[in-house]
């Protein structure tokens, strides 16, 4: 049986490189949510998401067995992974695109989400409030190949080398458990 989690942490580059190294993840899918519908129905490009004019965040689509990862487990990675405390920005990413936000597909989902926020704000984990949204996913738009497995084809670029690269060597001293043997 395979779940699927919707996230929204910045740049998909990273959420993508992060998840796509836990045990348990079936398969991770750079994508667009969260944003108003396009005219004729089409799905929004890099550029109009990049542009901050469609309310789309870069969004990462897990599809994950719950028998080897949790949902909890997830959002554990995704809160210690980027920086849930400021609004429409992860470092130099700025814009509505780059929010940090969880787009449940259940009613389960929402109650964890949720949760897990208000625990990390009563135990004060950042210096700041969270203001991860939680919203209901209502259509998840694939991001153009070229998006795809990106630091896994780039990774010596300067961007993969500064931003990324950090990210997974804190996922694996963190959550080493929780990584792909």
């Amino acid at each position: 049986m395979v779940e699927t989690a919707v996230f929204a942490g910045g740049c998909f580059w990273c959420t993508e490189a992060v998840f796509s190294m836990l045990r348990g993840v079936v398969s991770v899918m750079p994508g667009y949510t969260g944003g108003r519908s396009m005219p004729g129905g089409a799905a929004p490009t890099y550029e109009q998401v990049s542009g901050g004019n469609t309310g789309h965040a870069e969004s990462l689509k897990i599809e994950f067995n719950p028998s080897v990862i949790s949902y909890s487990d997830l959002l554990t990675v995704f809160f210690n992974t980027h920086d849930p405390t400021t609004v429409n920005r992860q470092g130099n990413d700025v814009g509505t695109q780059y929010r940090s936000a969880i787009f449940y597909g259940s009613e389960e989902q929402r109650l964890k989400a949720e949760a897990l926020i208000r625990e990390l704000d009563d135990s004060k984990a950042y210096d700041k409030p969270v203001v991860t949204e939680v919203r209901p996913l209502e259509r998840f738009y694939q991001a153009e190949g070229y998006h795809r497995d990106f630091y896994k084809n780039n990774s010596e670029a300067p961007y993969c080398q500064l931003v990324i690269a950090p990210k997974l060597e804190k996922l694996q001293k963190r959550f080493s458990a929780l990584i792909q043997g």
